[in-house]
């Protein structure tokens, strides 16, 4: 059992990275059923926050079949960031999340995400803003380092400990990578195997099947896995992985029946959460990555993301079950586009 404050998890957590633009709670839903012990939303960010600007707001939206789920956020301001915990902490999720890790631009340029692993000094101060100003137990998600030249992730996981984080989460790349290359897990496992380090410590990047999920378990020992990617249009991987390690089996992939089955679940919970248009609009990223592997699914996919309507959807939906009932689809990973997943995990 892993433990993060009194948030009892299972003795080898898989943990769904958060996702701007990804991890909403529709996502997070269909996640949760099928195999994911821990979530997290995506990215709020501070100054949103404050200024209680409605995306962020929204974003805050948390339900309890969800749980455990945390909450995180992100900002360079230690101000800021106090209060921003304390307006998390209203709607109570079980841990608030702070995101040292995310490269991209737009959050860098302001000093937040991964800019903060250039100050370590700004970085523990920022940690201990969020830790003085909620009960909730805080975890932090970052990277190995700004670049290859100023890999700081050891003296990082000890000065955030210090501070009284509970948990730490750690994408195997520096920011200058992105997600280009290969994440490095070896100083990961130096973390995790550090005699000083007592907090668990959950490895991130490019776990995309059950086989390497279990290679990287017995190779780098760490706590548990954090999947980001790998669950965009295919939350079946949490089970697989889950049902690997338990058995040394791999499940059969999953039929039409169920995907379909899971786009349905994934469409109307979008709807139900962003309104009609906005949840269409918003679900259309998403089928490609469902319907990934079946011959001649162009037709069909050029439809899902055109048509305006739920019956019409619906009607779509049924055509490619009637259709696809006896054919299986290639074993393939999923197709991701960095900017459209800009904060996600590996």
């Amino acid at each position: 059992m892993v433990k993060i404050g009194n948030i009892q998890l299972p003795g080898f957590p898989l943990l769904l990275a958060p996702m701007e633009d990804v991890s909403d709670p529709p996502f997070r839903a269909v996640c949760k059923a099928n195999g994911a012990d821990l979530l997290y939303t995506e990215f709020i960010s501070s100054e949103g926050l404050i200024r209680d600007a409605i995306k962020s707001r929204q974003k805050l939206d948390i339900f309890d079949a969800e749980r455990p789920v945390g909450i995180q956020i992100f900002g360079g301001d230690e101000e800021a960031m106090a209060m921003s915990a304390r307006i998390v902490e209203t709607v109570n999720p079980d841990l608030v999340d702070i995101n040292f890790g995310c490269p991209v631009k737009k959050v860098v340029s302001k000093g937040a995400g991964a800019a903060v692993l250039k100050d370590i000094d700004l970085m523990t101060r920022l940690t201990k803003a969020v830790v003085n100003s909620t009960n909730k137990p805080v975890t932090v998600k970052t990277r190995l380092g700004w670049d290859e030249q100023s890999i700081n992730i050891e003296e990082v996981a000890l000065r955030l400990q210090d501070c009284g984080i509970q948990a730490l989460s750690i994408h195997g790349r520096t920011r200058a990578q992105l997600y280009k290359g290969t994440a490095d897990w070896r100083l990961i496992a130096a973390i995790k195997n550090n005699p000083r380090i007592h907090i668990p410590i959950f490895g991130n990047g490019d776990i995309d099947s059950p086989q390497k999920a279990l290679e990287y378990k017995n190779r780098y020992g760490v706590d548990g896995i954090m999947i980001g990617r790998a669950a965009i249009g295919y939350p079946w991987v949490f089970n697989e992985i889950k049902h690997y390690l338990q058995t040394g089996e791999l499940l059969p992939l999953p039929t039409i029946q169920q995907r379909v089955a899971v786009i349905r679940k994934h469409l109307h919970k979008s709807v139900e959460w962003k309104g009609e248009v906005l949840g269409i609009l918003e679900m259309r990223r998403h089928y490609t990555n469902y319907l990934k592997g079946y011959p001649n699914i162009k037709e069909y996919r050029t439809k899902l993301v055109t048509l305006q309507s739920l019956p019409a959807i619906d009607e779509v939906l049924q055509e490619i079950e009637r259709v696809y009932a006896n054919v299986p689809a290639l074993a393939t990973k999923p197709v991701v586009n960095n900017e459209y997943a800009e904060c996600c995990g590996g």
